[in-house]
């Protein structure tokens, strides 16, 4: 094999690793919705759901992709464990017109599990994690919101990992 076709193989898996970590990411945002209109159930009762029933599999004929399940579960149970340092994080990078008790709960979630991976996962640079939920905001909102979240992401990355950035 060339040394271009295995460079075409490494890309195309690096592709696919990336889409299942931006998979794993749209999941644990909706898993962590769940998660707040039943706080009773706890974290690993909806993880354990989603590995099961949802990521990767057809549901009313939508296809969840292929997840890193590594991360969404990082993901899931880290902003479930670190929420109140979250929020106090996420609420110094917010206007007094707009404090976190303003926003609606997914737009606050995808706040969190970004400030989850800005504080708590150094091997995600502060790029890749900004650019991946403000796409989730992009795909739950059609107005302002995705701009804030872009806002506020961008300001706990600059304080969060100034050195990376």
């Amino acid at each position: 094999m060339s040394a271009e076709g295995t460079a075409d193989q490494d890309r195309d898996r690096q592709s696919a690793g990336g889409r299942r970590r931006s998979v794993a990411r749209l999941g644990a945002v909706q898993a962590l919705y769940q998660l707040a209109l039943n706080p009773g159930l706890g974290a690993e009762i909806v993880i354990g759901e989603f590995r099961l029933h949802r990521l990767g599999r057809e549901i009313d004929g939508e296809t969840y992709g292929e997840a890193d399940e590594e991360l969404f579960i990082d993901i899931v149970r880290g902003v479930a464990r670190h929420r109140e340092q979250l929020d106090e994080t996420i609420a110094a990078s917010l206007t007094e017109e707009w404090p976190l008790r303003r926003l609606q709960t997914i737009l606050r979630l995808i706040l969190e599990a970004g400030a989850y991976e800005l504080a708590h996962r150094r091997d995600v640079p502060p790029r890749v994690v900004l650019s991946e939920y403000v796409a989730i905001a992009h795909a739950f909102f059609d107005g302002k919101e995705p701009g804030l979240a872009n806002g506020v992401l961008n300001r706990l990355a600059r304080v969060l990992r100034a050195d990376e950035l």
